[in-house]
């Protein structure tokens, strides 16, 4: 198979803007090569045994020349692999992707051109900033901050541009915004023109400051306005006014607030969608990895071999479920082996993840934990009932020991472990430190735990809110001196981000 190399925009910084041709490029690229990004969580949709080649650029640091990327990306091609080269924005709005689409061209490697959503256009808009409205724009420009250093003499036509367009858009021009608004003025445009400097667009740390033309260098040094952002320069900027929206905190309650979220890696997407959906700047930092139980699958696997002698099966988390059913399926069994026992769940969410399996949970507690499934089961369990508990390896006994108090036969069988995941925290200790982290989220002990073993002093969390998701967890964090100031009434996910919202509010 000869080799290919993508040319892919990835977006002005906000993950979600990615374009689902760009993420299957990445999903069979062998090779990635990519700019400083907005977000690097777009690289998880690479194979996990992708080549990644850093190449970034900022400002006036260069990781690596562009002639040097240029040939990377042949050189790789031509070891018949599949290349993404993955920049910011769009690979043809000021990304260089001409230039090394001509060098693929001139050595026969073959190329493709995807297309990413420029900066241009969707940092205004998500600022409330159409860059064209009837009436208002029927025209714009986007035009690049600082032109080419090796080149003679500069092409921008000054004269005709400062008045060509209802709208002007630069790109990469904060650091020379004093020689852009002097040249726009002095060739015809009024220095009362609205405008607007946005940085960081389209992501949660977005920062807009609306000025006019005149005034616009002065008030980005006044306000220590650094890159990367964009400058708006048109009436189109007054309509910020009436459609500002994913800055709006009436609708977005933590627009500007940062939340630390601390589940394994797997399980923190969906928590991480619903905050960034509240305006949150999320950062992920998990403190567990789910497991193989270190003493293995013998227990579990003993019960499954004996299940139909199970009055009743328990289940206390998610990962429970899956990896109960995982077992029981490698035993060449399924849900129909299961007919003779009840079920209880300890909340929604494992409720909801039996239903996934086929199986409608007998009983949910009002109090999602053990003390209330034990109760819960205090007038169902007959005494001599056998019952089977797939859960973590190291749990609380309440559970096991209460039933057997009721006279019922328990088998508890562990079918993962939590552990202390492997990860770098040095950015987050920074930001603690700093205080520019607002919230963190515990959803059990073993994140508690594990977390302090991570960053190595729980005193660190005392610039930030910890939130937890309930009664255990928030004793666990007493234990290590954390100050709880929030905990939801209902011990889920959603109730966890609601309680970091309502908190934000207060």
């Amino acid at each position: 198979m000869s080799g290919m190399v993508y040319l892919v925009g990835a977006g002005p910084g906000d993950y979600r803007l990615i374009t689902l041709k760009a993420i299957e490029c990445l999903q069979k690229a062998d090779v990635v090569v990519y700019d400083r990004l907005a977000d690097d969580r777009i690289l998880r949709w690479a194979k996990s045994d992708a080549e990644m080649i850093y190449v970034g650029k900022a400002s006036a640091n260069h990781t690596m020349k562009q002639g040097d990327i240029n040939q990377l990306l042949a050189n790789k091609a031509k070891e018949e692999k599949c290349v993404v080269r993955l920049k910011g924005g769009d690979p043809f709005v000021f990304g260089r992707g001409g230039e090394e689409a001509l060098l693929l061209k001139a050595q026969g490697v073959p190329f493709e051109i995807v297309p990413g959503v420029t900066s241009a256009i969707s940092v205004p808009a998500y600022a409330g900033i159409p860059v064209t409205h009837r009436a208002v724009a029927t025209s714009f420009a986007v035009v690049t901050g600082h032109e080419d250093p090796t080149k003679v003499s500069s092409s921008m036509r000054w004269d005709k541009l400062a008045t060509a367009t209802d709208t002007l858009v630069f790109l990469m021009g904060v650091e020379n915004l004093p020689y852009i608004t002097k040249q726009l003025i002095d060739n015809g445009r009024a220095a009362d023109t609205p405008a607007a400097v946005i940085r960081w667009g389209t992501k949660p740390e977005q920062r807009t400051l609306v000025t006019t033309l005149g005034s616009a260098a002065e008030d980005v040094k006044r306000n220590g306005i650094k890159p990367p952002a964009i400058f708006i320069v048109g009436d189109v900027v007054k309509l910020r006014d009436e459609l500002s929206w994913f800055d709006a905190t009436d609708s977005r309650p933590l627009f500007g607030k940062t939340v630390l979220v601390t589940r394994s890696r797997p399980q923190a997407s969906r928590m991480t969608e619903k905050l960034e959906g509240l305006g949150a700047r999320v950062v992920e930092l998990p403190a567990i990895r789910i497991d193989d139980p270190a003493d293995g699958y013998e227990a579990v696997d003993a019960a499954i071999s004996l299940i139909a002698s199970y009055d009743w099966l328990i289940f206390t988390s998610v990962n429970g479920v899956d990896r109960f059913f995982d077992r029981l399926y490698a035993a060449n069994k399924d849900a129909r082996d299961l007919t003779k026992a009840h079920f209880a769940a300890i909340g929604k969410a494992t409720a909801a993840r039996l239903k996934h399996y086929g199986i409608l949970a007998d009983i949910v507690p009002k109090e999602y934990r053990a003390e209330g499934v034990i109760e819960a089961l205090k007038n169902e369990l007959a005494p001599g009932e056998r019952v089977l508990i797939p859960r973590a390896q190291e749990a609380r006994e309440i559970l096991p020991e209460s039933l057997r108090a009721y006279g019922a036969i328990v088998d508890v069988a562990p079918v993962y472990e939590t552990k202390e995941a492997d990860v770098d925290a040095a950015e987050v200790k920074e930001m603690l430190a700093a205080g520019e982290i607002d919230f963190a989220t515990f959803a059990s002990s073993s994140t508690v735990r594990n977390l302090v073993k991570i960053i190595g002093d729980a005193s660190l969390l005392a610039k930030t809110k910890v939130v937890a998701i309930g009664p255990v967890t928030a004793e666990t964090c007493g234990e290590l001196g954390i100050k709880v100031a929030a905990m939801p009434e209902e011990y889920t996910i959603d109730a966890l981000t609601n309680a970091v919202a309502r908190l934000a509010a207060e």
